[in-house]
């Protein structure tokens, strides 16, 4: 079980759209976002740190930055694509939805594909609505081994 978990945030601004729901949220519009990321691990490094902040941030703000800050994010089967990317507007293209939980699991496995323990991501689409993704247990079990 894992004993030491740290945490940071980051905040960034998305649009996006979900073209097979029946509400208001299948039209475009935006949020204002912040992402949670806890890692975990049994042991502390040479430094007393179970993971450095600044190495949490500069993973997951980075690739943040580049590729979903201020950007639309959309299915890659929207109509709406072609116009976009057309009159120049930034995209990033998903094969899901574009749900919260969706964009968790995508910064999920950003930061678990560069190395980072990551245990959990939480996005916060507005003050009073997250998603979560986890670490799936026999996940963590293989990395335990």
């Amino acid at each position: 079980m894992d004993t030491y978990a740290v945490s940071t945030s980051i905040a960034f601004c998305y649009g996006h759209r979900l073209c097979d729901y029946n509400g208001p949220c299948r039209h475009l519009h935006g949020h204002n976002a912040r992402v949670e990321i806890v890692v975990a691990t049994d042991t502390l490094d040479s430094q007393g740190m179970a993971c450095d902040f600044r190495l949490m941030k500069s993973v997951l703000k980075g690739w943040i930055d580049a590729h979903l800050d201020h950007r639309m994010i959309l299915q890659e089967t929207d109509p709406l694509v072609p116009i976009l990317r057309n009159a120049g507007e930034p995209l990033y293209l998903m094969t899901d939805p574009p749900t919260a939980e969706h964009i968790a699991r995508l910064l999920f496995q950003h930061a678990h594909a560069a190395g980072l323990p990551v245990r959990e991501v939480r996005l916060w689409e507005s003050d009073n609505a997250c998603a979560v993704y986890r670490a799936a247990t026999d996940e963590r079990r293989a990395e335990q081994s």
